[in-house]
């Protein structure tokens, strides 16, 4: 038999095959549940399909399908039909499935029919909840491409079949012209090697035998440019061994340049072309607004409505939705295979009819339906992503069985069980603001960790990453902050990264939807009711409003929540009875009077972080604790009246699997489109995209976007989390981040195989990628890829050693104590061995000047200085953030590389200055300045009177570390008042030195 002409295999999909087999069999069956053809079992060759994560090919040869080998994925025949299985492992434990069936230009009638039948049965082996493409070759879809990056290129000829013999023949290299069309993904299409070829708005790839050249058309962009490169790359490792000559062509370039000469040549010579050339369409059909169809007996009757909603589909149907580009195929769960058949049988005449041979049919069942689809009614109902149980997969099986399917129950991954870990460093230094009006008022160290839910926040964190000082840049609005107040944050926080040359990271929170990597900066966060700010205070007074900002004095409940002792927090809540939750442990006092709860199911860690909050909440305070079911009259009366309350954890929003999104916006309208199967080099640098995880949303912005364009990050993010892309009713204040090229973090490149030289390369997309293919190299970083940022608030080495690097996953078994609020330093402590020095943090020290022949320098950049002058430049605060003191305790204490050296070395190190040697930039560290003639401990500092010492002292101390108050006092006074050494002090748990300072006054 004859090959069909090309584009008119679509014409038989099903018709021809079913017809045929008609033929043959007995006289059609009356039960309903009796499948249209006669097959009464799957394919052998599909047997345990769809059981693992990754790509199954077949190759319809005979009218059977034949598994191709892994090796020759990708490889398609333009006379040759194709079955392919995406299957995708999802965090839910369970399997998505795509099957798309290929049709080559030169495929046969029959085999195209066969294609699509079989991928009925392997849809039923897999339980009916595959979405299912037809793919007609040069007009894939963008999902489809996405398998085979960086492209397809179908080879002439086919396999031998019943109707049709092929035969593909090794031949000698011949020269090859291709045009690329495609900004995300490539479209590749052979066509005739001659000038009349070629036009101004795409990009041809000509493959000689000794050289491939790129010719970029005048009107193409630099992204559709550097993606034609990657098929360059793949062209030259599979036609030349990785081995040839690569030159790039400028659309009217003379023949000055050399590769544009070598070009033009093998076309004749030069000539520019024609401005208005004849460019062949491909594009898609024009789309047009859906209309709906039921299929009735195979016929399409339309649905007579005004608008699409989800109620006019019935489970016991099937319908068409057609949308001119795409008709959709919806199959209701309680249909027969039959009228599925039928139904697709409808949807190809469809197309026939209408004279759209590059139009896709998708076929959905019910349940399983596409965000695109689901978009196309009107408020289709939020639910959540279907998980079929195993009863359900039984059911299903054993229905199919009844409509002619020996189907397998299909297998379940296996849940991905990822405990959430904070990949940020924990150690770094901390800056945070309060906003009032349109101002920002500097927080101190031992005010930093407290907000209210009225206020809003800014905060500045700045800590070690992988290559180099990293630093992030957050509002936090609380519940009952004002907008214009909230507004005045955004503005105040752009301005700071914008002063950091973009730099930085910049990430908007709402209170109650923090990321994990949120608490661990604050380490121990207390958040009260009301609010501090001008704003708010204004706010409550004009509406009459009662302000029920937190009071010492009156009744708070809070909730104690976290996972260790560097990450914990205090919630005030409603003082009422359904504000307790069995899961947590709560805080209630009444001035004096404290109280305890501990909930049933709440853990041994909940109940220790309670014990330690008291001595934030209350310190110095007895508290009575309470179990849950033995509470005091008195403790239910504080909270009006014995009432039910929940005991499940107060539930966060989890992370689903990951979708990139390349956007544009303009005029306020937000377009965006999906990056099937993303990697990095999908992301280029003249765009803007979306990474959406559901818990967390990250906008990523290229170094090569208008600066107006930047500008509208924030903006696009926020238009994105209304308009609910993918329509999984998220949250508007999800968190969003905004991370510029060059400056990505590790909670963010986790979502790839993340290459950080790649984004600090000169030029654009095309040049970066062109440099890398014509030298042959690894990616060259053009600069260190983050600067050190410092600030006259910081008190540690802005670029550390790498024996002061921590770890970027938080385990609630480590400690670190980096000069936060004092109580927090002594709280933290408890949860470790008393015996054990802290490992995890040693005391800042100066960093060793490396001269030029040191094996492993680390060299900050040049502008360095700039950027902490910057930085510097925000508001200097009159006391010291961080404690200036470098010997953070005795000998015991210090990490050993410190201990172990005499003590004149130490001090030398202490007392250093910043200083550049050999060109390097050394950052300032923390020393103690004593004025001349002031008397010295046996550590250097400076001694003051107890009196001056006590935290209610009328003449107090200055430029002392708060935290250490008793280490000022000299060795007798000391022992005086505590009645032991301070060695002996020293060897005390924290909280019993805590019980003693607070004591004295010296906490």
């Amino acid at each position: 038999m004859a090959a069909a002409p090309p584009g008119s295999a679509t014409k038989h999909t099903f018709s021809s095959l079913l017809k045929q087999k008609s033929l043959r069999t007995s006289p059609p069956p009356k039960s309903r549940a009796t499948m249209a053809i006669s097959m009464r079992e799957v394919d052998p060759a599909f047997q345990g399909a769809g059981q693992k994560d990754g790509l199954e090919i077949w190759r319809v040869e005979k009218l059977q399908a034949v598994p191709v080998p892994r090796e020759s994925h990708g490889k398609f025949f333009t006379g040759d039909s194709y079955i392919i299985l995406k299957t995708t492992a999802i965090k839910n434990g369970s399997f998505r499935q795509d099957i798309h069936y290929w049709l080559g230009k030169d495929t046969s009638q029959d085999e195209a029919g066969t294609a699509a039948i079989k991928t009925v049965e392997l849809d039923a082996a897999l339980g009916g909840r595959a979405v299912q493409y037809r793919e007609v070759q040069g007009n894939e879809t963008e999902k489809f491409l996405s398998y085979f990056k960086p492209c397809i290129i179908p080879e002439e000829g086919g396999v031998a079949s019943g109707f049709r013999h092929a035969e593909v023949n090794q031949r000698e290299h011949v020269t090859r012209l291709f045009v690329c069309r495609g900004k995300h993904t490539v479209h590749v299409k052979e066509v005739p090697f001659a000038r009349s070829s070629l036009n101004h708005d795409d990009i041809f790839i000509l493959d000689t035998e000794s050289k491939i050249f790129q010719f970029n058309g005048s009107n193409s962009s630099i992204q559709e440019r550097a993606k034609a490169l990657e098929v360059v790359q793949y062209l030259k490792d599979t036609n030349h061994e990785g081995k040839c000559d690569v030159g790039a062509v400028e659309d009217g370039k003379l023949m000055a340049d050399a590769d544009a000469g070598e070009f033009w040549g093998l076309f004749g010579g030069f000539a520019p072309l024609p401005r208005k050339t004849f460019v062949e369409l491909n594009g898609v059909d024009t789309a047009f607004p859906p209309k709906l169809l039921c299929v009735n007996k195979g016929q399409a009757v339309s649905v007579d409505c005004e608008v699409l909603t989800k109620a006019l589909l019935d489970s016991t149907k099937c319908y068409l939705l057609d949308c001119g580009c795409e008709i959709y195929v919806w199959m209701g769960r309680e249909t027969a295979l039959e009228d599925r058949k039928r139904a697709g049988l409808a949807a190809e005449e469809l197309l026939r009819d209408g004279n759209r041979p590059k139009s896709h049919i998708v076929r959905l069942m019910e349940g399983f339906e596409t965000v695109i689809f689901r978009s196309k009614f009107n408020k289709w109902p939020k639910k959540a992503e279907a998980v079929v149980s195993d009863e359900s997969r039984g059911k299903v099986a054993a229905l199919l069985k009844r409509q002619g399917f020996n189907s397998k129950v299909t297998a379940k991954a296996a849940p991905v069980k990822e405990e959430p870990q904070p990949l940020i460093d924990c150690t770094g230094n901390l800056q945070v603001w309060r906003v009032n009006d349109s101002e920002k008022t500097f927080l101190s160290f031992s005010e930093q960790c407290k907000f209210y839910s009225g206020d809003c926040y800014i905060f500045q964190y700045s800590y070690p990453g992988d290559d180099g000082e990293e630093c992030l840049i957050g509002t936090w609005f609380g519940k009952r902050s004002i907008q214009e107040e909230r507004t005045a944050a955004t503005s105040l926080a752009n301005t700071m990264i914008e002063s950091l040359k973009f730099q930085a990271v910049l990430v908007r929170l709402y209170e109650g939807k923090e990321p994990i990597e949120f608490f661990p900066i604050f380490q121990n966060l207390v958040i009260f009711k009301g609010g501090a700010s001008t704003g708010y205070k204004k706010f409550v007074s004009e509406n009459g409003i009662q302000d029920d900002t937190y009071s010492e004095n009156g009744v708070g409940l809070f909730r104690i929540q976290g996972s260790g002792p560097d990450s914990m927090q205090a919630i005030q809540v409603d003082t009422v009875a359904p504000s307790l939750n069995s899961s947590y442990c709560y805080i209630l006092h009444d001035g004096d009077t404290v109280f305890t709860w501990i909930g049933n199911l709440s853990s041994s860690v909940d109940q220790d972080l309670a014990e330690r909050q008291l001595d934030v909440i209350k310190p110095n305070l007895q508290s009575r604790m309470l179990k849950e079911g033995s509470e005091y009259d008195q403790f239910w009366k504080l909270l009006g009246i014995k009432s039910e309350y929940p005991s499940q954890k107060i539930a966060r929003d989890q992370e689903s699997d990951s979708h990139l999104f390349c956007c544009t916006f303009s005029k306020g309208v937000l377009k965006v489109r999906e990056i099937f199967n993303y990697t990095q080099d999908d992301m280029m640098s003249e765009d803007i995209f979306i990474l959406d995880c559901h818990s967390c949303v990250f906008i990523w912005v290229g170094q090569h976007v208008d600066t107006k364009v930047r500008a509208q990050a924030l903006n696009m993010g926020e238009k994105f989390l209304e308009l609910d892309i993918l329509m999984e009713n998220v949250s508007r204040e999800t968190p969003l981040y905004v991370i510029n090229e060059g400056s990505e973090p590790q909670y963010f490149t986790r979502f790839f195989t993340w290459d950080s030289a790649k984004s600090a390369m000169r030029g654009n997309s095309f040049e970066r990628r062109l440099s890398v293919l014509k030298d042959g190299v690894k990616p060259r970083r053009d600069k260190p890829k983050r600067r050190p940022i410092t600030s006259s608030h910081t008190g540690r080495s802005s670029v550390p050693d790498k024996s002061q690097r921590r770890s970027t996953s938080f385990s609630p078994d480590r400690v670190r104590v980096r000069g936060r609020s004092p109580a927090f330093n002594a709280l933290a402590a408890n949860f470790e061995n008393s015996n054990a020095r802290n490992l995890s943090t040693p005391p800042p020290v100066a960093r060793k000047s490396f001269s030029k022949s040191s094996p492993d320098p680390v060299k900050p950049p040049q502008r360095a200085a700039s950027i902490a002058a910057m930085s510097a430049s925000f508001e200097r605060p009159r006391q010291t953030l961080i404690p200036k003191s470098i010997k953070a305790s005795p000998d015991a204490n210090k990490p050993q590389s410190e201990a172990s050296k005499p003590k004149s070395e130490v001090n030398a190190k202490e007392s250093s200055t910043p200083a550049a040697k050999d060109g390097q930039t050394v950052a300032p560290t923390i020393q103690e300045d004593v004025k001349e003639g002031q008397p010295e401990d046996e550590e250097g500092l400076p001694v003051f009177p107890y009196d001056r010492l006590r935290t209610s002292s009328t003449n107090p101390a200055t430029d002392i570390d708060h935290s250490r108050r008793e280490m000022y006092l000299s060795s007798m006074e000391f022992r005086e008042k505590f009645g032991m050494a301070k060695e002996a002090f020293a060897k005390l748990p924290k909280w019993k030195q805590n019980r003693l300072k607070i004591a004295l006054q010296l906490f």
